[in-house]
């Protein structure tokens, strides 16, 4: 099951990815030509929520039950943060994820609360903000935990 999981986790973060890039897009490019808030915006914004959100929910599957390497960090957190892979699946893509969800949650609600002529800034900062650190809390192959680009192909 945790092989699963695993792949699963991997390839969805292309998905992730996309939607990501798609809504900052379309709030950069919103912004820019001061056109109105649309459907297709609100749409970009909550299939990027959905899709996090479900990415995150099968990492802390991950993190809490599953991962081998997460136990070992939890059996011995002393011994974790002096090694940089443990500390890393331990701690630091765990805590880069939290930000980016608290990020885009918090920037959905902002942007729905904004008036209408700032709704694309409102979100394309927030947006861009947690893009930014899930960009750097992805175990990217050369990092110390540095993971394939497509894992289970």
């Amino acid at each position: 099951m945790y092989v699963a999981f695993v792949i699963v986790h991997s390839l969805l973060r292309w998905l992730v990815l996309l939607a990501g890039f798609n809504a900052l897009l379309r709030a950069i490019g919103g912004a820019r030509s001061g056109r109105s808030w649309a459907p297709g915006d609100e749409q970009a914004g909550r299939w990027l929520i959905i899709l996090f959100d479900v990415q995150f929910l099968i990492g802390l599957i991950l993190y809490v039950g599953l991962s081998p390497l997460t136990q070992s960090a939890f059996n011995d957190f002393g011994a974790a943060m002096r090694d940089p892979q443990l500390r890393y699946w331990g701690v630091e893509h765990i805590a880069g994820m939290v930000v980016a969800s608290a990020l885009l949650h918090i920037g959905r609600a902002r942007a729905r609360k904004a008036p209408e002529v700032r709704r694309h800034r409102v979100t394309a900062i927030f947006f861009g903000l947690a893009l930014l650190v899930i960009l750097l809390s992805i175990p990217w192959p050369g990092m110390p935990a540095g993971r394939p680009l497509f894992r289970g192909l």
